[in-house]
């Protein structure tokens, strides 16, 4: 007889997306809780898809990505951060930014290593630190501004890190690192053996004039990075699965050692498409405005609500607090909130690895204005 599995992620649960969206279909709720769009794609990109598979480009491509698609996403770098490199030693296009997360820390991460991780955080940095036997050393940022405090990061800097995962613009709660931030890594890395995992998927979505601070505008901290971009998250793309990671020479010799076991190469037609899509600049340099607007539009909605809320500084996620609502926690309120009032959201406490209970969800605005003013609507409707 068999033996029971062991399993290498005996505390891993279905994630709160999945959990969230299917109870939103259960219960005919607006979907504010998963990160996807609602609305169409660009037709210009759409074509450019349709004509790459006419032409022929249906087979592999190169393990590291199409040259031209490498190409074109230099020149943004230079354009957008004045970062000179090479696109055959410093990029690979990944199978989606979780790909490229994955496989970089399953490339740097050696057992007993320690990883610092910034809480509330993406679900998918601590499960892949632990698969290869890491430690996940969490650093909990708070409502309502989820700063880092740089002194408690230094207090947990030893021999043993090796990476310090960071996440500008933010998921969940959409603020931004500034470069004081930056600068505060920058220092405390330099006096370390660590290394840096930048998750940058949602640079293009920054608001009111601030600027993304991105790791490879620091050249002594792009030094020790490692950073993630998505074609999907700029592009409204999700389902694509497409982004890219691009450092230094010696760590992605490293990372290109796994992941051409992992994945090998991506889907070819669309690097033909964002190869000349993105040669043009403004298909990226107008979606800070574009979303921008969908932001205003969300909070517009809402106005006279008893929830309570800091704008956004980036991403397409809103936090609203409910203090004022309800006493109960997060999950429960999240839930009555798709259940009864046909909304749903994410609780941010489930981002924590101890569930911290602010009275804080998180509400996605990537969708069309009909639906946001239709959920404003509700949400100005509950505890009046």
């Amino acid at each position: 007889m068999l033996e029971k599995v062991q399993s290498k992620l005996p505390n891993v649960k279905t994630t709160i997306f999945t959990v969230m969206s299917k109870m939103a279909n259960d219960h005919n709720a607006i979907n504010l809780s998963q990160g996807f769009p609602d609305f169409p794609i660009d037709s210009k990109l759409a074509e450019l898809v349709a004509k790459a598979m006419k032409d022929g480009f249906n087979q592999y491509s190169p393990m590291q990505g199409l040259p031209a698609l490498r190409e074109a996403i230099a020149q943004k770098l230079y354009h957008t951060y004045q970062l000179k490199i090479d696109i055959n030693e410093n990029i690979v296009v990944t199978a989606g930014a979780t790909q490229a997360i994955f496989t970089a820390i399953s490339a740097l991460v050696h057992k007993e290593d320690e990883v610092v991780i910034f809480t509330p955080a993406y679900d998918c940095y601590a499960p892949a630190v632990e698969l290869f036997g890491g430690k996940p050393v969490y650093c909990q940022l708070k409502a309502p501004d989820y700063k880092i405090d740089w002194e408690e990061v230094q207090s947990k800097i030893n021999s043993k890190t090796k990476l310090v995962v960071i996440n500008t613009p933010h998921n969940p709660t959409g603020t931004v690192m500034s470069a004081s931030d930056m600068k505060e890594l920058e220092k405390i890395v330099l006096n370390s053996n660590a290394y840096v995992l930048s998750d940058e998927v949602y640079e293009h979505i920054v608001f009111d004039g601030l600027k993304h601070q991105s790791a490879a505008l620091f050249p002594e901290l792009y030094k020790r990075s490692l950073i993630v971009a998505s074609f999907g998250k700029t592009f409204h793309v999700t389902g694509w699965k497409l982004g890219y990671i691009y450092g230094p020479e010696y760590l992605m010799e490293e990372y290109k050692k796994v992941h051409q076991y992992n994945v090998f190469c991506v889907n070819t037609p669309m690097q033909v498409a964002l190869s000349e899509y993105i040669s043009s600049k403004e298909n990226y340099e107008k979606i800070p405005e574009f979303y921008q607007s969908k932001r205003d539009v969300f909070l517009n909605a809402i106005e006279g609500s008893r929830f309570s809320f800091t704008p956004a500084q980036g991403t397409y996620f809103q936090v609203l607090n409910y203090e004022n609502i309800s006493e109960q926690g997060e999950v429960e309120f999240a839930e009555e909130l798709t259940k009864k009032y046909k909304v749903a959201s994410i609780p941010i406490s489930v981002f924590y690895e101890s569930e911290l209970n602010q009275s804080t969800l998180r509400f996605c605005f990537a969708k069309n204005e009909e639906t946001l003013h239709k959920a404003g609507e509700i949400l100005k409707s509950i505890g009046k």
